[in-house]
């Protein structure tokens, strides 16, 4: 039975793990000591020295030479939450400790928040529901394109993407996707029509963003492509707010009432003290909701679990995470 230790913060072991999940555990794992955070162990280093699997999540420690040379034994890494972009270092790649993420499950809740805001979106729930509570009455009717023959755009067409278009084949909307890695048979086997990223803005009800954070995409959606937005279309970010060029946004935002900002995301996150986007009447701003919250936590651990008993039996994890496949999910 190998050596095991729970490290992440105390809130996000009790959403993803749990007592029951906990037992589970114990039962596959010698724990050296109960669960522990990257504060208490960069007190306590010494717990590490005989660790050869960590079961982690939200506030997970930084792996860099210090702390895996206080762990000269550890194998794997069971990350129950998203990206692993904050716990992995050069180092930790460089000792080729198998690692895996819950970044699958938490692909779940964004694909079916994206679903619920793209069919209330294209019923121009917002535009009512906003105007309503401005004017203390009905506002004026507006054309509104329904689910019936609508065009959606999904800008990138990774796992969450895939999944908002599968959620998506029970009505009767068309699918335009912009990713230059998408090759035609596969959008043709998809069922989705491959266009620019011109194209999908200027020609789609609703635009939904799904671009991974990384250097190359920082500010990727720019002003003109607002601009180019049917009159009365929305924009639903469920991605990263840096990938958006928030200022040039805004400016059309103002310009163009008719258009409707979801915005889950923003940078900074939350948005700086007296930023238009609190205030404009046709922007909607969530929390950072659409990933797994709550009960739907406990997804994530369940696969941890899972994925340890692959990787104890030797067996291939599902969702192994390569240096490479991290990049990607940032």
């Amino acid at each position: 039975m190998p050596k095991g230790l729970f490290i992440l913060n105390s809130d996000a072991f009790e959403l993803i793990y749990g007592d029951a999940l906990l037992a589970e555990i114990a039962g596959r794992v010698e724990l050296v000591a109960p669960p522990q955070t990257a504060r208490s162990i960069l007190a306590n280093p010494s717990l590490l020295a005989d660790v050869e699997v960590i079961f982690s999540g939200w506030g997970a420690p930084v792996m860099d030479e210090a702390f895996l040379c206080a762990a000269p034994k550890l194998r794997a890494v069971f990350y129950g939450a998203g990206s692993i972009k904050g716990l992995a270092t050069e180092a930790f790649w460089a000792r080729g400790i198998a690692i895996t993420s819950a970044y699958a499950m938490n692909a779940v809740p964004v694909s079916e928040f994206t679903l619920a805001t793209i069919l209330l979106s294209l019923k121009r729930t917002w535009y009512y529901a906003l105007e309503s509570r401005r004017l203390g009455s009905h506002p004026p009717k507006v054309s509104m394109p329904g689910a019936y023959g609508a065009k959606v755009g999904l800008v990138s067409y990774g796992m969450i993407a895939r999944r908002v278009r599968e959620l998506l084949k029970p009505f009767a909307i068309e699918v335009w996707v912009y990713d230059p890695f998408l090759k035609p048979a596969d959008a043709a086997e998809d069922g989705v029509r491959l266009a620019s990223l011109d194209e999908v803005f200027s020609e789609c009800d609703v635009v939904s963003l799904h671009t991974p954070w990384l250097k190359e995409t920082e500010n990727m959606i720019r002003g003109v492509h607002f601009e180019r937005m049917k009159t009365g279309s929305t924009f639903i970010n469920t991605a990263r707010g840096a990938i958006v060029n928030e200022t040039e946004m805004i400016a059309v935002l103002t310009r163009r009432p008719e258009l409707t900002a979801l915005l889950d995301v923003t940078w900074p996150e939350p948005p700086v003290a007296g930023s238009p986007l609190f205030n404009l009447p046709n922007v909607v701003l969530t929390p950072h909701i659409a990933g797994s919250t709550d009960g739907e936590c406990r997804r994530m651990g369940r696969l941890m679990v899972a994925e340890f008993d692959r990787w104890v039996r030797g067996e291939p994890m599902q969702w192994a995470i390569s240096k490479e496949r991290a990049a990607l999910l940032a």
